[in-house]
């Protein structure tokens, strides 16, 4: 299944190297920790990060969030910050069926309109704040 992802020709030379061990990117894409406040600003903006379309989550202002995906509630909890990395970056190392675009990929993908063709959907860093984000929801024991 072809992955529907944004991006221009020009940011490919901005993509970061990384490293995929296992199912994990063990390593900051910028070598810094992110901001979980500016992540969580990503994952609830609908213009943004668009995560809400597929998932939900501790969103309580957002109105209709997702069903198609896991609930991001207690991300930080089943997955560690090199896995929830690698996810954000091209879920399809992980399951090649997956729904979920590549949010730091730009080659071999498919229905791009040209003038998002070569760009990825996240930078470096707000895959970085995303991932400190994702990394605090920690389930809650009742």
């Amino acid at each position: 299944m072809a992955a529907l992802v944004f991006g221009t020709v020009s940011a490919r030379a901005e993509l970061k190297s990384y490293k995929v061990i296992g199912d994990a990117i063990p390593q900051s894409l910028t070598g810094a920790a992110g901001d979980p406040l500016k992540g969580r600003a990503i994952v609830a903006n609908r213009q943004v990060g668009l995560c809400l379309l597929c998932h939900s989550g501790p969103f309580p202002e957002e109105r209709f969030q997702g069903t198609l995906a896991p609930d991001l509630a207690g991300a930080g909890t089943r997955w560690s910050p090199g896995q929830l990395r690698l996810r954000m970056v091209d879920s399809t190392r992980i399951n090649p069926a997956t729904i979920m675009p590549p949010y730091y990929r730009v080659d071999d993908l498919t229905r791009v309109a040209p003038a998002f063709a070569g760009k990825p959907v996240l930078n470096a860093e707000q895959i970085e704040d995303v991932v400190a984000y994702l990394s605090t929801l920690k389930d809650v024991k009742k």
